[in-house]
């Protein structure tokens, strides 16, 4: 018993070292439109996001009562049996009205491969609104909105936001059970663009 208590201390202080909290936003959880986006809750909170374009846009929605630090940016999973080709996806951050206030093309921008440490896989970095997977600006209380989309509005990503490491013993739990479904979508070697 005493071994297993171990083991999780270690897992927790290494997720809150190295990870952000993975979320899959699986089939009906949201439509991921601008009339039902994938509501982001506590912003500065860091979370990865696992989703799939299906032939439309996605959008998000911050809305946030104080000034708050922002995040955002842009992971595809990176497959050692895939080629190096892959699907590039653009994100922009919105006013509440829907108009741009920044934009970020993927297809311009030059990924890079890195590994995550923690969760041992390997991914392409695109585009971000910070720097160094942090955020450099602070946005006034508000409702924002996030869109992500590529050319085909196809394909899997990875949506980064809020750069605070926080982790309690209810999402290590929620992680346990989310985690293999995200390897089995994300890294499977079908999956190859």
């Amino acid at each position: 018993m005493i071994k297993l208590y171990s083991f999780l201390l270690i897992i927790f202080f290494s997720i809150n070292t190295f990870a952000h909290q993975p979320r899959l936003n699986e089939e009906g959880d949201y439509a991921m439109s601008k009339d039902d986006p994938y509501i982001i809750k506590d912003p500065e909170i860091s979370k990865a996001i696992y989703s799939i374009l299906d032939g439309a846009e996605h959008f998000y929605k911050i809305k946030s009562d104080e000034d708050f630090n922002m995040y955002a940016g842009i992971t595809v999973a990176k497959q050692d049996d895939c080629p190096d080709e892959f699907q590039k996806f653009s994100f922009s951050i919105l006013d509440e009205n829907f108009n741009t206030l920044h934009a970020f093309d993927g297809e311009s921008f030059k990924w890079w491969s890195w590994y995550e440490e923690y969760g041992k896989k390997w991914y392409w970095v695109g585009p971000e609104y910070g720097a160094d997977f942090k955020s450099t600006n602070i946005f006034k209380k508000g409702t924002y909105y996030l869109k992500v989309n590529n050319n085909s509005n196809q394909g899997n990503y990875v949506l980064a936001v809020g750069d605070i490491e926080k982790f309690n013993a209810l999402v290590i739990g929620k992680m346990m059970l989310v985690l293999p479904k995200i390897n089995k979508i994300f890294w499977n070697k079908n999956n190859c663009s």
